[in-house]
């Protein structure tokens, strides 16, 4: 499959592996409403990255490693943490960067914020080879909740709402595929339907543009794909090497641009997906 882009559509938005706090091997990324990009790193820090990508400062830590992360419409940043497993909440209003919604679960990895109905969905990977309920849903406000939906999956990873806002496209990234779990009426879960099977190897994160094209990064090897609605999967873009593009996790979107945490590296690449204009 050859890529809609060439590797020279991305370049390095924010190089952290001489600053202070390093980004050490960042795995969730997340776009602020002010245009500023936010990521999370394998030391538990929370780092917010100018617009322009010229500036950093840490906005808070766990201590633990932090993966997916997500915004509501306060400005609240949801973290999942993988050694406290836990979901961390930074509230702007306040400064406090505290644990917010645990209930069980056992490897937080992927938030996903629903204001329609008051809650958050958070994947739960579980470990390799430990297949079972996969997707937690916690209240938004008091962060009570537990298992949603108790459909077995495979190392649920990358999450987003659908176009309508009433069903999540997961990542299960040891099968692998993504899939679309629909949300009832009630608000229960319903049973998942496939959408691809062909996210070779490890897919990790996935992002929904708002003409309804899905962006999915796989953790190995380093490449990102393209599914349009009603089209076939692309390879977007991808990095033999694994030095621009270096095992990346979450993506997120800004725009024509689409940004990757890099976990094999220390920085997060921007894509230039004007370039695809007409394709």
């Amino acid at each position: 499959m050859t890529p809609l882009l060439d590797l020279s559509a991305a370049r390095v938005f924010f190089d952290g592996i001489f600053a202070e706090p390093c980004l050490a091997h960042p795995e969730g990324v997340a776009v602020h409403e002010d245009g500023s990009i936010w990521c999370g790193t394998e030391t538990g820090d929370l780092i917010r990255i100018a617009a322009d990508g010229g500036a950093h400062d840490r906005i808070g830590g766990t201590g633990g490693f932090l993966l997916g992360l997500a915004f509501d419409s306060a400005g609240r940043c949801y973290a999942c943490d993988l050694r406290h497993a836990a979901v961390f909440r930074y509230d702007p209003a306040t400064g406090a960067f505290d644990r917010f919604a645990s209930s069980g679960i056992r490897v937080p990895n992927y938030p996903v914020v629903d204001e329609k109905r008051g809650v958050l969905y958070v994947t739960d990977s579980r470990g390799n080879g430990n297949i079972g309920p996969g997707l937690y849903r916690f209240d938004l406000e008091t962060g009570e909740g537990g298992v949603w939906s108790e459909e077995p999956m495979d190392f649920a990873n990358g999450a987003c709402l659908d176009e309508t806002g009433d069903g999540l496209y997961v990542v299960q990234s040891d099968v692998p595929s993504l899939v679309h779990v629909p949300i009832r009426a009630d608000g229960s879960a319903g049973p998942s339907r496939l959408v691809s099977d062909r996210v070779e190897t490890v897919p990790d994160g996935v992002a929904l543009a708002p003409d309804g094209t899905l962006y999915i990064s796989c953790y190995e090897p380093s490449r990102i794909y393209r599914l349009k609605p009603g089209g076939a999967l692309e390879l977007l873009i991808e990095d033999p090497k694994a030095t621009l593009i270096a095992h990346p996790t979450n993506v997120a979107l800004k725009g024509d641009r689409l940004y990757s945490a890099n976990l094999g590296r220390w920085h997060i690449t921007e894509i230039d997906l004007a370039q695809l204009k007409g394709r």
